[in-house]
């Protein structure tokens, strides 16, 4: 069974299209070379002045999300080039087992 791992931040409108940007060009392409990653959504929805950015990554097992993560896999990995277009993040993501995904591959 399948592992979502979900994070948030919040940028500005600027630093959203900037986060997507970098997620596409740089993180989509380190992670698809991770054994074990199934894929990701990065969603997005107004928060006030902010945006609101929850990213999903999806992973065959434990083991694949530590070898993504490192030991401390319930921190957050955020890249340097993400902190400096995001507001705040959260410092720890969560794990939750895929009961169902009707998405198809």
């Amino acid at each position: 069974m399948a592992i979502a791992r979900t994070w948030s931040a919040y940028a500005t409108a600027d630093g959203a299209r900037a986060y997507v940007a970098f997620f596409r060009s740089t993180l989509a392409p380190q992670l698809a070379q991770i054994p074990g990653h199934l894929g990701a959504l990065v969603l997005e929805r107004p928060a006030g002045a902010l945006i609101e950015i929850t990213v999903q990554t999806f992973w065959a097992s434990m083991a694949a999300i530590q070898q993504f993560a490192g030991a401390t896999y319930e921190r957050a990995v955020v890249e340097p080039e993400a902190r400096a277009v995001l507001e705040s993040f959260d410092d720890h993501v969560e794990h939750r087992e895929v009961a169902l995904d009707t998405r198809s591959r």
